[in-house]
């Protein structure tokens, strides 16, 4: 009696386990890495990218993916960079010796461009939802992907708008010296000098200075109508207070999707500074978005008042990731990578696909001013 308890319970704990060894090879485990600054100045934007990659996550592990015939699980691997380069390659040889399956990130371009050689070093896709310095494609891996417009557009679009939308002919150009900032700086003013218009004064300060009283007075005796400012709007937010101190109110303010944020209007700290604000967004307005109104909804159902943009980019990311990884039948990097140049994919943010250096195919432009301290677009 004894002996034929003990080898039905044989029986079944090898039931069980070849039960388990069936499922194993009908299944697998996809994990993504996610980079972005969860700490520092820039956290609020890191934590709306993040968010954005957390979303899509849950979303495809709701669903019966099936990678190669098996059941896909996936996890994120979020790493905080502070939008510092150093922190951002240490992270992203994190990610690699971790053999992550691909990578949404980083956030900043100042982070991204170093860590784009450490992921093309290792064979890990990296797809950055935000980081808009032209250098990260120019560097010709095949490994970097970017989501939206580059500074190249970006600068032209917001030159010419000063330059034929607000008639304007005098401008200042200040950056915060990261590949971020000096990288649509510059381009904002080669466009601006060859539509006409005149530069009077260049400064710089650095992406964690709170006072620019100097810089502004300079620039408020050389008789400037506007500011382009290259940089976050950490310090774009005290720069607005500082200019209507020093009676700057009429004098513009222009920037890229570094200042073009919601939470600028409480870092101007009142609605009113914003009034002369004009900055622009690669893509569309989220409302604008395919099913972007009802992809918000739930965004802000579950991270209720921490929208900042960027977070549509890297749940579209994700979703190009995974795609390819379909299309491939395998999520080894090395399998799938190619794929992703032959991405054909109906996102939340666009109808996304690459050209042969990684940049979206037919990427999208929008200007924003501000109205009650709301961002409001203009196209």
């Amino acid at each position: 009696m004894q002996h034929s308890f003990r080898a039905k319970r044989l029986l079944a704990s090898t039931a069980l386990a070849l039960a388990g060894a069936a499922w194993a090879q009908d299944s697998l485990t996809v994990r993504i890495g996610q980079v972005g600054p969860t700490s520092g100045p820039a956290a609020h934007l890191g934590l709306d990218n993040v968010n954005g990659a957390r979303l899509a996550i849950d979303d495809l592990n709701a669903r019966d993916v099936r990678i190669g015939g098996r059941k896909a699980r996936f996890e994120l691997i979020a790493e905080d960079d502070a939008a510092d380069p150093k922190q951002g390659t240490q992270a992203a040889q994190k990610l690699c010796d971790q053999k992550i399956n691909g990578v949404v990130g980083h956030l900043t371009s100042g982070s991204t461009i170093p860590a784009s050689k450490v992921y093309n070093d290792c064979g890990i896709p990296h797809i950055s939802p935000v980081a808009t310095n032209p250098r990260l494609t120019e560097q010709g891996f095949k490994t970097s992907f970017r989501l939206l417009a580059s500074d190249n557009a970006m600068g032209v679009a917001l030159a010419h708008f000063a330059a034929a939308g607000l008639k304007l002919r005098k401008v200042a150009v200040v950056d915060d010296r990261t590949a971020y900032g000096q990288g649509v700086a510059a381009v904002f003013k080669k466009t601006a000098q060859k539509l006409g218009l005149q530069v009077v004064d260049e400064q710089f300060t650095h992406d964690k200075s709170v006072d620019f009283s100097s810089i502004l007075t300079a620039i408020k005796a050389k008789g400037a109508e506007a500011i382009f400012y290259g940089g976050l709007d950490a310090q774009a937010g005290p720069m607005l207070r500082q200019m209507q101190m020093l009676g700057m109110g009429q004098v513009r303010l222009f920037g890229g999707d570094g200042i073009c944020t919601t939470r600028l209007a409480e870092l101007a700290g009142s609605p009113d500074n914003l009034a002369q604000v004009t900055c622009g967004e690669g893509g569309a307005s989220v409302d604008k978005m395919h099913g972007g109104a009802a992809w918000k909804q739930r965004y802000d159902a579950r991270f209720a008042g921490q929208f900042q943009g960027s977070s549509p980019y890297a749940y579209d990311a994700v979703m190009v990731l995974v795609e390819a990884m379909k299309k491939a039948g395998s999520p080894d990097p090395k399998v799938y990578g190619p794929a992703l140049f032959n991405t054909d994919y109906q996102g939340v943010t666009a109808r996304i696909a690459f050209d042969a250096t990684g940049e979206l195919a037919s990427p999208a432009l929008t200007l924003f001013q501000y109205r009650g301290g709301k961002k409001a677009p203009l196209n």
